[in-house]
């Protein structure tokens, strides 16, 4: 069930811009907790709740890793600006002649858990577009809404068929694409451009090789531990963290 939220802080975001048509259910046997969610979904006067037992909510949610409650959304049009998918041309429509912007890429990130993750992190520092594959990557599902804790509604998304024609119609649009990889220049010794494309790779494979050939640069992290890599994620937030310091 793709448009379901599970985990108290997940659906507490999500119920800030719930549409019309979503249902909060709640288990009967839930603690105090379910009175702030219930009391939330009154606020948002589009979402029903509904009281159900422990049993009818591990089948409506298809597992009982629920924690009492789950909030299935309403359909969303598509004019609808909560909703945050849209195409890599429509973004770049509306960016000004000389705004910056920054643009994350994830190429073959497919653990939900990353995934929800580097999205939370994505909130945090503002980044302009999230692009993620349509084949061999994780998409939006109830783990990742839950991980990010409801950041994934705040996110602009675009779900691609082709990532490299896309990074070329971003370099066409005036942005620099600098792409993780061990061996790359210093992090710190990196220069970013105010429109700049970060493009993370899987934690096993890395940026597959036409991807990185498309990059202007490549850089890293510099590491002192015994392994030779970090978390995709943890990555993430330090890569976005240090771009967004020189863009400020």
């Amino acid at each position: 069930m793709s448009d379901a939220i599970i985990g108290f802080h997940a659906i507490e975001e999500g119920l800030k811009n719930a549409p019309g048509g979503s249902v909060l259910y709640i288990a009967r046997e839930m603690c105090s907790k379910a009175e702030v969610l219930e009391n939330l979904a009154r606020m948002n006067r589009k979402t029903i709740v509904r009281k159900v037992t422990g049993t009818e909510l591990d089948r409506l949610a298809g597992s009982s890793n629920h924690r009492g409650a789950l909030l299935v959304l309403g359909s969303r049009s598509k004019s609808s600006s909560a909703s945050r998918q849209l195409t890599v041309q429509e973004f770049c429509s509306n960016l000004k002649e000389d705004e910056g912007a920054l643009v994350l890429i994830l190429d073959g990130i497919t653990d939900p858990h990353n995934l929800g993750a580097i999205l939370r992190s994505a909130d945090q520092f503002s980044v302009s577009l999230v692009i993620i594959p349509s084949r061999r990557s994780a998409q939006s599902n109830q783990t990742v809404v839950k991980v990010s804790s409801g950041a994934a509604h705040y996110v602009n998304q675009a779900v691609v068929t082709n990532l490299n024609r896309e990074i070329e119609y971003l370099k066409n649009q005036g942005f620099w694409v600098y792409g993780a990889a061990l061996g790359g220049e210093s992090l710190h010794e990196t220069t970013f451009p105010k429109r700049t494309v970060l493009v993370l790779g899987s934690e096993g494979r890395g940026i597959s090789r036409l991807t990185e050939k498309l990059c202007d640069h490549i850089v890293a992290i510099p590491t002192s531990g015994n392994i030779d890599s970090l978390n995709v994620s943890v990555a993430a937030g330090i890569f976005l963290y240090e771009i967004r310091r020189q863009q400020a």
